[in-house]
């Protein structure tokens, strides 16, 4: 039953008055409204919004260039998709790819929709006809023409709702891949990052994706949790022969690695999960399960150097901290009203003595606010620190404390990355770890093979010269250090 337009929010009126510039004659009419997601304006878009709502991810600093979103009914991964989508919320986009995986047509290559607009009963998107165009005309990109294999995919049409609900005035760019075909996806990689350099335009990718279908909870958490480590190391020739070798799994195999390529070469060195769960967490039968992921390909912004009040304000709180628990007491309850102190951050805490270390332990990883993390491990490194007896009260006016606030790791493909004094690195081999902070290339005087064996042999208990084996993942990372 249709209902008169004053009954529908200020919102849908603009949707419906903007579909009005798009010709009807020649736009792709919605196939999964009303199964994948629901059919009646009004309810689809206060459902997307309370997913919005509720989604909590991480705070993005910089320029996300592509985005990896489920694509099931609303219902299971819509609790998922909604933290990607929050993350870009607001942002300006003047192009929007989405490339999904074709589950009910076979065919060989990609094909674009050759339409002037995607309609949503929220409305209808237009689609940017010239960069279609531009895409079609690229070298080496095999695009055939298949209009049938928008009338049957879902894993398409249920990104654009959410895009409706989490941007303003873009173009649409629906790509389809048929077989996951690896020479495909570089073919079509290069042909979106030569329109997209030479067009000016600011463009989001959204690969469309599930993870794992149909296995028990448990052994869906296990599965996932393996492709989303692949994804993390964000090398998509490796990611895509892991995939041929079965040791991950997911149906938007193609969009992914397109994903992860073109984010390369468009310079988006980070890579980031916002979200994870499956079926069994939102919809709650745990017997047969699909996973869902939620991933940011993005451009990290310059880390913005702390002015000299804010490194005195830390290292107050460190020494603060390590007082009051080395004399009995309890952690400090704490506060800030400064942005740059409560962003979320790794750092180190370390302790001299006399010149000597005198304990020294940290989180890479930024978990909390800054100054938390500060406070929390100033505790673990004059406390808890294994190779030192915990710090005295007779101790407190004869240390010295330093702090290291660090970026965020990025993966290296080989040691020749590496600069010496300036990168901190991180060494991993299967469950074998290890890290070194910039400073120590200072202090000891070692050259690259030195710092790396002894990275290696002593921190990540591997043979000296693991560095140098392909399986083994190297991580690099600055850090801004200041000391009393």
């Amino acid at each position: 039953m249709s209902r008169p337009l004053s009954r529908y929010p200020a919102i849908c009126i603009a949707l419906v008055l903007f579909a009005a510039n798009v010709s009807a004659e020649s736009v792709q009419k919605p196939v999964v409204a009303g199964s994948f997601y629901p059919a009646e304006a009004v309810i689809l878009a206060r459902q997307v919004d309370k997913y919005l709502e509720d989604a909590r991810p991480r705070q993005i600093d910089g320029e996300i260039v592509a985005l990896i979103s489920p694509h099931a009914g609303y219902e299971y991964s819509g609790p998922v998709a909604a933290y990607g989508y929050k993350a870009v919320s607001g942002r300006k986009y003047d192009t929007v790819v989405i490339i999904a995986p074709s589950h009910r047509l076979i065919f060989d290559g990609a094909t674009v929709l050759e339409k002037d607009g995607y309609e949503t009963p929220l409305g209808t998107v237009p689609i940017d006809v010239d960069f279609v165009k531009k895409l079609m005309r690229a070298e080496k990109v095999t695009v055939v023409s298949k209009p049938q294999a928008f009338d049957e995919e879902h894993s398409l049409e249920v990104q654009i709702p959410f895009l409706q609900r989490s941007l303003k005035d873009f173009k649409l760019v629906p790509v389809i891949i048929g077989r996951p075909d690896y020479n495909t996806c570089v073919g079509l990689t290069r042909g979106l990052v030569k329109v997209i350099k030479a067009s000016g335009k600011s463009v989001l990718i959204v690969a469309s994706t599930d993870l794992s279908h149909y296995y028990k909870y448990e052994d869906a958490v296990v599965k996932d949790q393996a492709t989303i480590s692949e994804i993390m190391n964000y090398d998509p020739r490796r990611f895509a022969g892991k995939i041929g070798e079965r040791e991950c799994e997911l149906c938007g195999s193609a969009p992914v690695i397109v994903a992860m390529m073109a984010g390369r070469e468009l310079g988006a060195e980070k890579i980031c999960v916002l979200r994870y769960a499956n079926s069994g967490d939102t919809a709650g039968d745990k017997s047969r399960v699909v996973g869902y992921g939620s991933v940011v390909i993005y451009k990290a912004e310059e880390a913005k150097m702390l002015t000299s009040a804010q490194k005195k304000e830390l290292l107050g709180i460190a020494r603060k901290t390590i007082e009051s628990c080395v004399k009995g007491g309890k952690a400090p309850e704490l506060k800030t009203d400064d942005p740059a102190l409560a962003k979320e951050e790794g750092a180190f805490v370390t302790i001299h003595k006399d010149g000597e270390l005198r304990g020294c332990i940290g989180n890479i990883i930024g978990r909390q606010p800054l100054y938390l993390t500060v406070r929390d491990m100033a505790i673990e490194s004059s406390t808890a620190d294994p190779r030192f007896p915990p710090v005295s009260p007779g101790e407190l006016k004869d240390i010295k404390i330093e702090i290291s606030v660090l970026s965020e790791p990025r993966r290296v493909g080989s040691a020749e990355e590496i600069r010496m004094g300036e990168h901190g690195v991180i060494v991993k081999s299967g469950y074998r770890s290890g890290v070194f902070l910039p400073q120590v290339a200072t202090e000891t005087g070692w050259s690259r093979e030195e710092f790396l064996s002894n990275l290696c042999e002593h921190k990540a208990g591997l043979p000296a010269d693991a560095w140098k084996d392909k399986k083994t993942e190297l991580y690099v990372f600055t850090a801004q250090v200041f000391s009393e």
